[in-house]
């Protein structure tokens, strides 16, 4: 077979000739300046924000702080021209050291946070929990890193010196709430000084007892002292039920003994001016006087006896007195 065709060098396929062509579809694309008007609406709509209710929103050009502004729709130029960082400004925020809370309402202690030495060199357990609101927007987000661990780092140092102070028996007993205030006190003093730009609401006192090993030998030693307190205070109620007694029986005789004293000191003086009235009669007539004093004296002798006077003319006096009456009596 003659790979040549007829031997003239054309074709295999004799002298046609065949024009392939690729038909292109009809599609008109949008043109460049179309996308890039598109591209740039885009962009420069991403710059619309909104502030929630409870927020505020720093607003920074070029990396530097150019606007604070609060809740509401707002516009900044995009990145990287201007940048937007929020944070709630009016919830309080809520940070427990010692302790924490399960999202179904557990309770977990943390030993390493809660365990403390206190002013008599005995151990504690003191679960903190603590509030705080943000009060100024620009400190909290760039003066420090982190805030709510600064804030938990130096709220557990400024209760470890607190604890540090006092005695456990006021810790566990009278002592919480000037412990919390002392806190709270403290722990704003560090924040104010490292600028968070957030004020201390509250500091409570969760739970204070002492480790779990001497639990029992503190609730005895609790209880020892309710008794020596009850003892006092028994003793107290006696003492004061007992010396104003005595107090009112010590007025009472010292008031008898007065009245006592009065009364012959008044005697005394009435005797003495009886008898110096008696005197000054027995120098003017001293035999009436006489006669009058035994008198007196007999009257005084024989008071409340029947008495009889007779003359010395009446020789026999028995009939009158009834005695024969009596003599007969007597004889039977």
């Amino acid at each position: 077979m003659n790979s040549q065709g007829n031997g003239t060098g054309g074709s295999p396929w004799g002298d046609e000739k065949f024009d392939f062509k690729i038909k292109k579809p009809d599609i008109k694309l949008p043109g460049a300046s179309f996308i890039g008007l598109i591209i740039v609406a885009v962009y420069f709509a991403s710059g619309f924000f909104i502030v929630a209710a409870d927020e505020q929103a720093v607003i920074k050009r070029f990396g530097v702080i150019n606007r604070i502004v609060s809740a509401g729709p707002h516009y900044h130029m995009p990145y990287p021209f201007e940048t937007v960082d929020k944070a709630v400004v009016t919830q309080v925020h809520r940070i427990e050291i010692g302790f924490k809370t399960g999202t179904r309402g557990g309770y977990q202690e943390i030993p390493k946070e809660s365990l403390m030495l206190t002013g008599d060199e005995n151990i504690v357990s003191i679960a903190l929990s603590l509030q705080y609101r943000i009060t100024d927007i620009e400190s909290y987000l760039y003066n420090v890193n982190n805030v709510e661990i600064t804030i938990k780092d130096a709220a557990e140092s400024a209760i470890r010196e607190v604890a540090g102070r006092e005695m456990i028996d006021d810790i566990l007993t009278v002592g919480k709430g000037r412990i919390q205030n002392e806190t709270q006190k403290i722990l704003q003093d560090m924040l104010d000084y490292y600028k968070t730009g957030v004020t201390i609401v509250a500091v409570q006192l969760q739970d204070v007892e002492p480790p779990v090993e001497v639990v029992d030998s503190f609730k005895d030693v609790a209880s020892a002292r309710e008794d020596k307190n009850r003892f006092i205070n028994e003793a107290e109620a006696y003492r004061n039920e007992l010396i104003p007694r005595a107090r009112g029986q010590a007025e009472s005789m010292i008031q008898e003994a007065e009245a006592y004293r009065k009364e012959k000191v008044e005697q005394a003086l009435g005797d003495t001016s009886r008898f110096n009235q008696i005197l000054a009669s027995y120098s003017k007539s001293p035999s009436v006087t006489k006669k009058r004093m035994y008198f007196d004296t007999m009257a005084e002798v024989f008071k409340g006896n029947q008495k009889y006077i007779f003359d010395d003319s009446i020789e026999n006096i028995s009939p009158l007195l009834g005695l024969d009456a009596i003599k007969g009596g007597l004889a039977k």
